[in-house]
Parts: structure tokens; sequence; C-alpha cells
């Protein structure tokens, strides 16, 4: 039987019952210092959206990756903007109190080939196919 994941001690139900005060308090300094500043406009308009979404409904689009992903937004999936594309990032427990651009990366591992034609002197030397 595998263990249920908890957030700082509290389980998913526990988590969507608290409220937003006591959820700031669990936060790590940097997001609880943002959260309490306020959130932008572009963040609130995010957040409404996201509730009037259904779980498991159509994805809400965006690209304020800064925004923190709260215990409400659980069960929803959110594409975030990586520069390219939208990616899609479904929201569980394990992502709660961590930022949205965390799960959409926005740079690819570089895949170092074989030097073309023109890359350096010892390339001359490699037969092409």
């Amino acid at each position: 039987m595998p263990k249920d994941y908890l957030y700082r001690g509290r389980n998913e139900e526990e988590l969507k019952a608290i409220s937003m005060d006591e959820f700031i308090r669990l936060l790590p300094s940097r997001m609880r210092r943002s959260l309490r500043r306020g959130l932008p406009e572009e963040q609130r308009i995010l957040i409404e959206k996201i509730r009037a979404s259904q779980p498991g409904g159509k994805p809400v689009k965006t690209h304020a990756r800064d925004l923190i992903i709260l215990p409400e937004m659980m069960g929803r999936t959110v594409q975030v903007f990586n520069g390219m594309e939208f990616v899609d990032v479904k929201i569980d427990i394990k992502k709660v109190g961590h930022y949205l651009g965390e799960y959409a990366i926005t740079n690819k591992p570089v895949r170092h080939g074989r030097p073309g034609i023109g890359a350096s002197r010892s390339s001359m030397y490699i037969p092409l196919k």
C-alpha cells in the first residue's frame, strides 16, 4: 500500500479545506512574501479562470510562469508557455507551493553531433556520407 503524499503534514483534503492565510504560513519565505504583497492583475485573472474551469476539463493557457501553485488548483491542467509552445502541467499535491514555470522547461538539452563542413581544420578529414 503506497503512502499518501503530505505537504507540510497535510493531505490533499486538509490542504483544500484550510484558509489562504493558513496556507501562506506553510510556504517558504519567498512565496510567503510574494502572496502577502498581492497578486498582479494577470495572475488574479488566471486564478479566476482556473476556479471557473472543471477538474479534468479543458486546460487554461497562460504565460504567467511566476504564479505559485495553490491548493485550489489541484486536479486541474494548466498550459504554461515555455517560449515556443504551451506545455501541459497537471497539478497535483506534489506541485503545490512551487511556481508554474518550474514545470515548463524553457531550454532544450544540447545534443552535440558530428562537426559539419567548415567547422574546423580537423573536420576536413571526416568522410561525408
